[in-house]
């Protein structure tokens, strides 16, 4: 029997999918239906009133050339709303443990805008100088403020770390500059610099200084983001309860091992999965957990019963991956000691929790894999 073939008319087919996607659309608890868009308009929501203050400092909003400035970083930040709304939804998941941390710091809470400007509140933020963090720390101001920052570590990636070392960081120079928001300008461009140019100018108020261009706008982005952040609705963010990120709750464990342990075994030991202690521990650049004294991060109840779990894991493991020790004799290098032992550069550094340029010594024992 031969198949027939019907055809359709271009406007009749149009009109069935569009039928069709319409009661697709309706159905309940498929697609609900979208709100119009209502929001101030940008000239209305620059109409600024005062005061202001930042971090208990009042902005001088009474002078022409302060009201332009703030003006322009609030317009810049409103002509992207869909960023606004991440860093809205943001606020959900990192200000409460920020608020908390600063208060009982007894510092300022507006502090916590000085994040959202640095990242975005992206705790894998990136800078091409090299910054790195909620925060955005340098490896050598992270060090010198407590963080541990290496080829295996660097905990500038875990807010929560990152957060102490923000707070010792703010309150040095509170104490060195005797203002907040100079010490805001110190956090951004250095305090060294910061000095030479009051020293210079012979000026202390940040608002009379002229500072880099980066700098100059430093303070009024974040006072932009506190107008925007502390009162959304005013400018047409209006966000509900469920819109925002949660908190991502967790338990803290003290590690201490001498040789390297895989993150899946820690795993294993958390009823968890690699990816999701990796997601907790971002501190952790690699596959596994350096040799020595760690703080990680499990999914809530993870930390009870943990080292009874880990310990059979951990020991199995080692029986399985068994090596040997070679102790570093005179004249020794870590390259020659590859070779003579037939194992890979790398993974001898890896093994060791060493670098290319870690010095070693006569007597040192290497952990050395068969």
């Amino acid at each position: 029997m031969p198949i027939r073939l019907f055809r359709i008319p271009l406007l009749a087919g149009l009109f069935l999918l569009l039928f069709s996607m319409a009661a697709y659309a309706v159905q309940p608890g498929v697609l609900r239906p979208m709100e119009v868009s209502r929001f101030p308009s940008l000239e209305s929501a620059i109409r600024i009133k005062g005061p202001i203050y930042f971090c208990g400092e009042q902005v001088p909003l009474h002078r022409t050339e302060v009201r332009e400035r703030l003006e322009k970083e609030l317009l810049l930040m409103l002509w992207d709303r869909a960023q606004v709304i991440l860093w809205l939804k943001r606020t959900g998941r990192y200000f409460p443990y920020i608020q908390n941390a600063m208060k009982q710091a007894n510092m300022p809470e507006d502090l916590k805008y000085v994040a959202v400007i640095e990242s975005a509140l992206k705790p894998h933020a990136g800078s091409n100088r090299g910054a790195r963090g909620v925060w955005q720390f340098i490896a050598s101001t992270a060090r010198n403020h407590g963080l541990k920052v290496d080829r295996y570590i660097d905990e500038r990636r875990n807010y929560h770390l990152a957060t102490g070392a923000a707070i010792r960081y703010l309150r040095d120079l509170h104490d060195m500059f005797g203002s907040w928001t100079l010490a805001c300008a110190a956090y951004n461009m250095g305090e060294i610099g910061l000095q030479k140019r009051m020293k210079h100018q012979e000026v202390s108020d940040y608002y009379k200084l002229d500072l880099p261009n980066e700098t100059e706008r430093y303070v009024f982005r974040a006072i932009a983001a506190k107008l925007l952040l502390a009162d959304p609705a005013r400018y047409g963010f209006n966000l509900q309860p469920g819109d925002y990120y949660r908190p991502i709750p967790f338990d803290r464990v003290r590690l201490k091992t001498r040789y390297s342990a895989p993150i899946v075994i820690i795993a294993k030991a958390a009823g968890s999965y690699f990816k999701e202690i990796k997601d907790l521990n971002p501190q952790l650049l690699n596959n596994v957990v350096p040799g020595g004294d760690h703080t990680l991060f499990l999914p809530p109840g993870a930390a009870k019963g943990f080292a009874k779990r880990y310990q059979p894991l951990i020991t199995k493991y080692r029986k399985t991956y068994k090596g040997r020790s070679y102790t570093v004799k005179r004249g020794d290098n870590l390259t020659q000691i590859a070779r003579k032992n037939k194992i890979p550069l790398w993974k001898l550094l890896k093994l060791n929790n060493l670098h290319r340029r870690s010095v070693i010594r006569p007597g040192q024992k290497l952990v050395i894999m068969k």
